[in-house]
């Protein structure tokens, strides 16, 4: 309640699944409270990392929902509205939709996610050009991708890999270029990578490295991607996946403290009270390294959307910092990235490499502990993983025994943490 008595209204900027979480909490934090999720998208709220089910044919589009029953928001009196905010009156306690249109606020969450970056070469406005970040991406790929069709996607980062699957089930021709000497830089050492790049081409994905697009022109009712070494690539579809920004754009003038996305503090509240950031958008601290950062993965969106909701509902909680990590699938093969995986100034690194398995493990120390690791093929023990490195768990005589077989990870796991030598 507000110091008037009148229901505290609670808005919710973005209905990814730091929002819907949030809203969900709200309303069990605070049963009298009015809870408005804004959508931005003009669809239910869905996860993007179903998209890849959805382009595989395993899920239908009811299958990226975030909550299956119709009525559940209605049920938890949960009032969506299909708009997009563009701006925020923090003084009056407003969010501007356009069109003369406004919300008022007590409380605001802005969980607003990220949107593509896009390459700034002539022809992104071609049709046939497209990212894959939303259902509507979604939906275009699907009409257009068949068996042969011509498929240039420029990027392979976490994104770009996750969707090589469906784009393949659908019998494509795929090219993937990749500006860097490596995929999944941003996640992956060198080793990491070009394990992931030799699975995908001999799944038959045609790979080029140190490769971009100077830019498209469309031909013969198609395109012609035009590369910077001079080649030239028809193309049915070009799919730009070069990454993504936190949606932040319609903050300009708000006040907000910003860095690379909107300053929180361990409550998720910015430097104007009443005002708390979730998810991509967020700027918080690191649990191991305490530096403020942006840590875009849907766990962490998760229990941020969770920690705002319970203190804008006048129900003190703290977030204890972001873990980084991240967990890819790229047409079958599981890859995973923890903590501080590059390593730490005079630590210690251990590996062992067997190429013909597709099977590696890089373990990053800081005197006997855990801080970091790269792994691919090794899908079981996501779980050690984080548990020692979130945990700084002191690995004691384990730390040796890892230096000499990294893959006894679940046992030195099993022993260190419940002190056994």
């Amino acid at each position: 309640m507000t110091s008037d008595g009148a229901p505290m209204k609670h808005l919710i900027i973005g209905s990814g699944p730091a929002g819907v979480v949030a809203a969900e909490t709200l309303r069990k934090a605070d049963p009298a409270a009015e809870i408005t999720l804004l959508c931005g998208e003009g669809e239910p709220p869905y996860s993007r990392m179903a998209i890849p089910y959805l382009l595989k044919g395993e899920i239908t589009e009811a299958g990226t929902h975030l909550r299956k029953e119709a009525d559940h928001y209605d049920r938890l009196r949960i009032q969506l509205v299909q708009a997009r905010a563009q701006a925020i009156d923090a003084v009056r306690r407003i969010v501007d939709l356009g069109g003369g249109r406004s919300l008022p606020f007590d409380r605001l969450l802005i969980a607003t996610g990220s949107r593509p970056s896009l390459e700034t070469i002539p022809g992104m406005d071609l049709p046939g050009v497209h990212s894959c970040w939303t259902l509507e991406d979604a939906r275009t790929i699907l009409a257009k991708a068949r068996p042969g069709t011509r498929i240039v996607q420029m990027g392979a980062g976490f994104v770009g890999c996750i969707i090589m699957e469906g784009l393949l089930s659908r019998g494509v021709d795929l090219t993937i270029l990749v500006r860097s000497g490596y995929m999944v830089r941003r996640m992956m050492n060198p080793t990491a990578s070009g394990l992931i790049r030799s699975w995908c081409e001999a799944k038959g994905v045609r790979i080029l490295t140190h490769t971009q697009p100077r830019g498209i022109r469309g031909a013969d009712g198609a395109l012609q991607v035009d590369l910077a070494d001079g080649r030239q690539l028809p193309a049915d579809l070009y799919l730009s996946v070069v990454g993504v920004d936190p949606n932040l754009d319609f903050l300009a003038g708000s006040g907000l403290d910003m860095g690379h996305g909107i300053r929180v503090d361990a409550a998720m509240q910015s430097s104007i009270p009443g005002i708390y950031a979730a998810g991509d958008v967020a700027e918080a601290t690191d649990c191991l390294t305490g530096k403020r950062q942006l840590n875009a993965i849907q766990p962490n969106a998760v229990e941020q959307g969770r920690i705002a909701a319970l203190n804008m509902a006048g129900k003190p909680a703290q977030f204890r910092g972001s873990f980084v990590f991240n967990v890819l699938t790229t047409l079958g093969l599981v890859s995973s990235s923890f903590g501080e995986w590059q390593g730490v100034p005079g630590g210690e690194s251990t590996e062992v490499l067997d190429e013909a398995r597709y099977r590696y493990l890089n373990l990053q120390f800081d005197g006997d502990r855990l801080v970091g690791a790269n792994c691919v093929g090794f899908a079981d023990h996501v779980g050690a993983f984080r548990g020692l490195i979130e945990g700084r768990v002191r690995l004691g005589v384990w730390k040796q025994r890892l230096m000499q077989d990294p893959t006894q990870i679940m046992q030195a796991y099993l022993a260190a943490a419940h002190r056994v030598a």
